[in-house]
């Protein structure tokens, strides 16, 4: 009998999106927990997230407790923090049991060599968030922001996020322009590596399936913002992009 499919999303920014977004991706949850072999989430699962000693944001607690109950029944699920959750940190790793990263990591995936990174900050264009990502990233502004409220440091975030401004407007054209960065940065990458299999990014919510090379691809999830997109990653044969519509 073929492995479980593995399952990849990125960019649901829970917590500016509408209580029925969050509600289908719990239920996708659940498909993933009875189809998968693993999930990877490569990103922007929550629209903010920070990691206090003793508080847990309410608005997040139930997506948590399905997450948990997804690795106790035996499904890994690897989260590559993103420009919007990057503040992770020993809760999701020892809490919930998540294999939490903050950087590009490389993993064997059914006998091949997966590259994921969220795609901040990759390839050209995002100056001016790579400015801001050392600032925010600084251990001195994170030591700093722990010291406010949770209320103030959530509302905050909220003021800064552009996740509802898109939600209202639609995706703009930046999007189109970022998608063509992180594109030509991952063929840059396959073709600088024969290695490497596929490698996958968020950030940009335009989901992509591209083979770049035979057998060697470029994969972008997309989002839950407009499309609820994901990929699935069988044993053999090419990644898959669905929308979700349970």
């Amino acid at each position: 009998m073929p492995a479980k499919p593995a399952f990849l999303v990125s960019d649901v920014h829970l917590g500016a999106v509408p209580p029925d977004t969050e509600e289908a991706f719990r239920r996708w949850l659940l498909h993933v927990k009875e189809s998968g072999s693993r999930l990877i989430i490569n990103g922007d699962l929550f629209d903010f997230w920070f990691e206090y000693r003793h508080v847990v944001l309410a608005e997040h607690v139930r997506v948590l407790a399905a997450l948990a109950e997804l690795v106790e029944a035996g499904v890994p699920v690897l989260l590559m923090g993103g420009n919007h959750d990057w503040w992770g940190g020993s809760f999701l790793r020892d809490r919930i049991g998540l294999e939490f990263h903050q950087q590009p990591v490389r993993i064997d995936l059914h006998g091949r060599s997966m590259l994921i990174a969220h795609g901040d900050g990759l390839g050209k264009g995002d100056l001016g968030y790579l400015c801001l990502r050392l600032f925010l990233r600084n251990p001195v502004t994170r030591w700093l922001f722990r010291w406010l409220h949770p209320d103030i440091g959530a509302r905050l975030a909220r003021r800064v996020s552009g996740t509802r401004r898109e939600l209202k407007a639609g995706p703009g054209l930046q999007n189109d322009g970022r998608s063509g960065f992180l594109a030509a940065w991952a063929s840059e990458v396959l073709t600088g590596d024969d290695s490497i299999h596929i490698v996958t990014a968020g950030h940009t919510h335009v989901p992509m399936v591209r083979e770049v090379f035979p057998g060697r691809f470029y994969v972008n999830s997309g989002d839950w913002l407009a499309q609820r997109s994901y990929v699935t990653i069988a044993e053999s044969g090419a990644p898959v992009l669905h929308e979700w519509e349970g």
